[in-house]
């Protein structure tokens, strides 16, 4: 079946810091190429409370980059300001706190509309998430209420960010990632990627592709999780479903 071209184009990151290293340094190179000739990216900073001190964070990384970056909190009109950008960065930290500032600011339209006609989305950590259907696979605390637990819906499965397997050895009772992905799984149909840190997806050309350090765990309804390797393209993956006869689809 021939595919339909797909203009959106994501990089959707784990996280922002691996340990040993400074902000961003494990995925500079890949933010680089990803972005090709694009020189001014908008900055999203609605995950953490000092957005100022955030923003200056991120200005300072990106210029070591050679790219300018403006903070969509900075500017008068932020929709057009959305409408206008080539590149969007939404950054990570709480994602309860995010989705209700993209919310209170009227931003989840104007970032999908500017998405679907081509512009480059980066998110990372809180950032992926918001760009999946919901941010119900975070692991933050609401420490603020969104409107909706809805987000920008720009890929069809959801990111678990910071995966981290199940320690054998560890006397902790807690429930496991996995065993909140599998609860999540029980109740929604969409099926789940967990980044390890260090890794991300690069959503281009219709291909999901995983890139980064490590090996990725898919989790999808009625099928047994599995890991894909850094290089595959997770697409037929993500697509595949369990039919009402028991059957994979």
């Amino acid at each position: 079946m021939t595919r339909v071209h797909d203009p959106r184009r994501l990089l959707l990151i784990s996280n922002s810091t691996l340990y040993g290293r400074g902000y961003l340094d494990h995925v500079a190179d890949e933010i680089r190429d990803f972005v090709g000739t694009i020189s001014h990216v908008l900055f999203v900073p609605y995950a953490v409370y000092d957005r100022y001190a955030y923003a200056a964070r991120a200005r300072d990384r990106f210029r070591a980059m050679g790219l300018a970056l403006t903070s969509v909190h900075d500017v008068s009109n932020m929709p057009r300001a959305i409408e206008e950008a080539d590149a969007i960065f939404v950054g990570g930290g709480n994602t309860f706190r995010l989705l209700k500032g993209l919310y209170d600011h009227d931003l989840l339209d104007p970032i999908r509309r500017r998405v679907a006609a081509g512009a480059l989305y980066i998110g990372s950590s809180a950032g992926s998430i918001v760009a999946c259907p919901t941010l119900k696979t975070t692991k933050d605390m609401p420490v603020v209420r969104p409107p909706s637990f809805e987000a920008l819906g720009l890929v069809p499965f959801q990111i678990s960010p910071h995966y981290l397997d199940h320690d054998p050895s560890s006397t902790h009772m807690g429930e496991t990632q996995e065993e909140r992905i599998l609860q999540f799984l029980e109740e929604n149909s969409e099926p789940v990627v967990g980044l390890r840190e260090g890794s991300f997806l690069r959503v281009q050309d219709g291909a999901v592709m995983l890139k980064g350090l490590h090996t990725a765990r898919v989790f999808r309804r009625g099928l047994a999780p599995l890991e894909a390797n850094p290089g595959t393209d997770l697409r037929g993956i993500l697509e595949e479903r369990v039919s009402a006869a028991g059957r994979v689809a």
